[in-house]
């Protein structure tokens, strides 16, 4: 193989170990459904080896389809997660020896398969990185899942970098054009394409996510009872959900605890908070006076270099992650806490932009200038509009292969189960622009 191929052999296997990590538990577990938000977790391994046969195998290969049958039984946009308990699902041992034997015709392909032609799907190993980056983000809601479930025994006591003293509590990024989005990432979905220019006023951002001791202070100033930090939509679901604080927080004996993967723990204060959804983001940025970050000014924040006059691959320049830049890959189970990654630091000084929580935005899910569906519509383009957030940098689950500055997620507002964080933004003022 060429160096490409076995790296991305390499890959396919490291993202398979993981999956089989995670489903590494009683049947029983893997059949039931945690939550009418998840989907039962057996289905999420034989959906990641149905993707690879149908994109990997039939549409690149050209091999006779193995499971032509169970199709529609995975395809994610047939049946809500909330019915899929009741389809005819592949057994946990059946969904083993499916994604095993579609793995193996997978390794065939890639194998023969010429990487350097002009065919979009083929070249530079575009079909491989979507797959790769598919069975990672499932991945990444399977572990969503499991926390759901509150069953024990995920937990990774990785170690993490301590923190350091915070300083500036904001860094300031001035007024002027950059480059969003990318026509050069060779993995990239459609909706970060194309690159595009945008100009933005000076504006300020927090240099760290806002840590949980922050955000206790919102909650024990009464945040949640007040109506006038929430949007009405916002305080329409506070009200209906009876929130009070963060998903898994409780309050006991004056300390705030947690359930993390069925551990039961005090909240570390340092640490970024996560289980928060938009509206709670949106309320805590107002109550503090601040707002939450467009997209376009979190990308600007994490990836611009004003001084090259480009964009860099992750906020320290392009060369891979390393433990030093940043918490990801699910090397521990939480968050590290503020200030744990100063070599990850923007060419602008933010920190802990890439890893550690996903961060919302202000932005809706819409479309690039000059956008084109690529490979097929139903991965980006029926989720524009407003309805979904954008979020932005991947978590501490979130593995390096699928995440990038130029990298685009989104949820709808109301959802908690995702290892979602945030931090804020303000317009700077005339006299600091």
């Amino acid at each position: 193989m060429t160096g490409l191929k076995e790296r991305i052999a390499a890959e396919l296997e490291q993202g398979r170990t993981r999956s089989l990590a995670y489903t590494d538990t009683d049947d029983e577990v893997l059949v039931r459904q945690h939550s009418a938000l998840m989907s039962p977790l057996v289905w999420d391994l034989a959906h990641v080896g149905n993707y690879e046969e149908l994109w990997v195998l039939r549409e690149v290969g050209g091999v006779t389809p193995l499971r032509p049958e169970i199709d529609t039984i995975y395809d994610a946009f047939a049946h809500p997660r909330g019915d899929r308990p009741r389809l005819p699902l592949l057994t946990p041992d059946e969904a083993r020896r499916y994604i095993a034997g579609v793995r193996g015709r997978v390794l065939d392909v890639l194998d023969g398969v010429d990487l350097r032609g002009p065919d979009p799907l083929r070249s530079d190993g575009f079909v491989f990185g979507l797959v790769l980056q598919h069975e990672h983000q499932h991945d990444e809601t399977m572990l969503a899942t499991l926390q759901l479930s509150g069953e024990p025994g995920l937990v990774r006591d990785g170690e993490l970098p301590a923190g350091r003293p915070a300083g500036p509590a904001e860094v300031r990024v001035p007024a002027g054009p950059f480059l969003a989005g990318t026509g050069t990432e060779p993995w990239a979905y459609d909706n970060e394409r194309p690159a595009h220019r945008v100009d933005l006023p000076a504006f300020w951002i927090d240099r760290f996510p806002v840590t949980c001791g922050g955000y206790a202070e919102f909650v024990e100033d009464r945040g949640y009872a007040d109506p006038r930090w929430w949007s009405e939509d916002g305080w329409s679901w506070r009200t209906a959900r009876g929130a009070l604080a963060p998903l898994f927080w409780t309050r006991e004996g004056g300390t705030w605890w947690r359930i993390r993967f069925g551990r039961r723990e005090p909240v570390p204060m340092d640490e970024p908070v996560q289980h928060v959804c938009w509206y709670e983001a949106d309320a805590y940025a107002r109550w503090a006076g601040r707002r939450l970050p467009t997209e376009a000014e979190w990308e600007k924040a994490c990836g611009w270099d004003p001084a090259a006059g480009r964009a860099r691959r992750y906020p320290w320049g392009d060369q891979d992650p390393a433990a030093r830049h940043a918490n990801l890959g699910h090397q521990a189970s939480r968050p590290a806490p503020a200030g744990a990654f100063p070599g990850g630091a923007s060419a602008y000084g933010a920190e802990q932009m890439v890893g550690d929580v996903w961060e919302w935005t202000d932005s809706w899910f819409l479309p690039y200038p000059g956008f084109r569906s690529f490979p097929y519509r139903e991965y980006s383009e029926v989720f524009f509009g407003r309805t979904y957030r954008v979020l932005r940098g991947g978590s501490w689950a979130t593995h390096p292969t699928a995440v990038r500055t130029t990298f685009r997620n989104w949820d709808r507002p109301e959802r908690r189960q995702i290892f979602a964080g945030f931090r804020c933004a303000r317009t700077a003022a005339p006299e600091e622009s």
